[in-house]
């Protein structure tokens, strides 16, 4: 079965950086699109950065470009996200997610926090 496991959360100081991993299984590594959403307390789930099969085409979301870098290593069946100039306003659990065919994958998210 599909399988995304998230590490690399944690909390950090206005301006610092993070980095984000998922690892990915139970899926060919090329064969599916992926992405990170993050969702704030009492807020809904939103689209943080996506990527296509190849590594090629990442999209962001306003508030984060030009600060977080989506990239996937299909060798190692993992999709990172690169966090810069961190704000306290991404503050949030983020979660991988991983679309094979018609059917979205979720991993458990890793939280967070910016003071």
């Amino acid at each position: 079965h599909v399988q995304l496991v998230e590490s690399g959360g944690g909390s950090v100081q206005a301006g610092e950086s993070l980095k984000l991993s998922c690892v990915v299984s139970g899926v060919p590594d090329d064969t599916y699109c992926a992405g990170w959403f993050r969702q704030a307390p009492g807020k809904e789930r939103e689209g943080v950065a996506a990527i296509n099969t190849a590594g090629g085409n990442p999209v962001y979301e306003d508030s984060v470009k030009g600060r977080f870098t989506i990239s996937r290593d299909n060798a190692k069946n993992t999709v990172s996200l690169q966090m810069n100039s961190l704000k306290s306003e991404d503050t949030a659990l983020y979660y991988c997610a991983a679309i094979v065919g018609a059917t979205m994958y979720w991993g458990q998210g890793t939280q967070v926090t910016v003071s």
